[in-house]
Order: C-alpha cells, then structure tokens, then sequence
C-alpha cells in the first residue's frame, strides 16, 4: 500500500493547523488537528520544520470561522460542562 502525504500518518482526513504563537523570532507554537479542528495537540517547531510539516501534511490553516468555534469549544471545557452552549449564558 502506498501512502499518499494525505495520510502520510496512516491516518486519512483534512489537516488543519492554526498558528498561536512565535517565539523569540524562531519558533511557531501551533495546533494540529486532523479531520475535527477542536481537537487538536499543541506542537512546537523551528519555522524551517513548520513550514516542511505544513507542506508534508497539506495542512489548512483554519478561517477565522473555525478558530471561533475551537475557542468556544475550550470554553466548554474550560468550565467543566460539557454541552454547555450559548442559551445557558
């Protein structure tokens, strides 16, 4: 079976990155999700290796839409209710 750089993890769907952080002028802080944006780990690389990643995984950077909604998504969580949506505000 040959893998294709989609599912270069042997793991098939989308992947999204979104960029949180730059630190000291040489390293990105990022997020990574594959298929489902809200979850997501935390990675940190030099900007060579991010860029190498970036083109590896064929990420997508998330639209201001999508960073929306994982940021609302962290709020649920942070407050330990799942569930938890605007109507309860």
């Amino acid at each position: 079976m040959t893998m294709t750089s989609k599912d270069i993890s042997g793991i098939p769907g989308q992947r999204y990155v979104r960029v949180t952080n730059v630190v000291n002028e040489k390293y990105v802080e990022f997020e990574f999700a594959i298929e489902d944006p809200t979850i997501n780990v935390e990675l940190v690389l030099p900007f060579e290796h991010f860029k190498k990643f970036c083109e590896t995984n064929r990420v997508k950077h998330l639209t201001p839409e999508q960073e929306a909604a994982v940021d609302y998504d962290k709020l649920k969580w942070h407050f330990g209710v799942p569930g938890f949506d605007e109507n309860d505000l």
